[in-house]
């Protein structure tokens, strides 16, 4: 599926233009996976890999971003997680994904085989680290997210809108990558809950909305008191 939903950038299609680098996940130096691995480009919602699949590839967000997902019994999408640029994914235990996986927009991610990365994280201290904290960082936003969805609607909004705003490195201006409906899937919430929910903060002041994917935190004061 790989190689049918990406391919290979070239001279005539720079990743440049789209290069928007964040802050390394909790001071994590990744560069060192930037020597191993070739950048490939995906179109918006291209399949990255799917649930089940075998995990050949390792993937590092350059520009873009990805989400990755389960469909449930019931057929309803339950996202786990958004992967923005500088941050990896698909880094697994077992020999398959656990998820899905795709792209949000059109997206170019830095594709490393597994299968080099684990034969130098034998000889390389460095890299064993680097591993060791990727999948520490991994398990320690699961157990947040699964803090997160117990909340109430406007917690879980606010406690996203501080994560993608601290992630992003932005400032107070957050750009979001993803849709209203792929927020409502992570949230566990539905699309109408969302859209209500922005509408009530920023009624309260506590955002500004210009447009549908750009939010202001406005008093970020407020935003906290429902995180904590």
């Amino acid at each position: 599926m790989l190689m049918q939903n990406a391919r290979t950038l070239s001279a005539t299609h720079p990743a440049k233009p789209l290069d928007r680098w964040a802050p390394e996940p909790h001071g994590i130096d990744i560069s060192a996976l930037d020597t191993l691995g070739v950048r490939m480009s995906y179109a918006r919602n291209a399949e990255i890999f799917g649930e089940g699949e075998p995990t050949h590839y390792v993937f590092k967000v350059v520009a873009g971003a990805a989400r990755t997902y389960k469909v449930l019994d019931d057929g309803r999408r339950q996202i786990s997680a958004f992967y923005l640029p500088g941050e990896v994914f698909g880094l697994e235990a077992t020999d398959t994904h656990h998820c899905s996986a795709e792209s949000v927009g059109r997206s170019i991610f830095l594709v490393i085989k597994r299968t080099a990365l684990l034969s130098l994280a034998r000889t390389d201290h460095q890299t064993t680290h680097l591993m060791w904290r990727l999948t520490a960082h991994e398990l320690e936003r699961v157990q947040t997210h699964m803090l997160v969805l117990i909340r109430s609607a406007q917690e879980r909004v606010a406690c996203f809108l501080l994560e993608m705003a601290e992630r992003m490195g932005t400032g107070d201006v957050v750009e979001l990558p993803m849709s209203r409906q792929d927020i409502a899937d992570y949230l566990g919430l539905t699309i109408e809950t969302i859209s209500r929910t922005l509408t009530q903060l920023e009624g309260n002041g506590a955002i500004a909305v210009p447009t549908c994917r750009r939010i202001v935190l406005c008093d970020r004061a407020a935003l906290k008191r429902l995180h904590a």
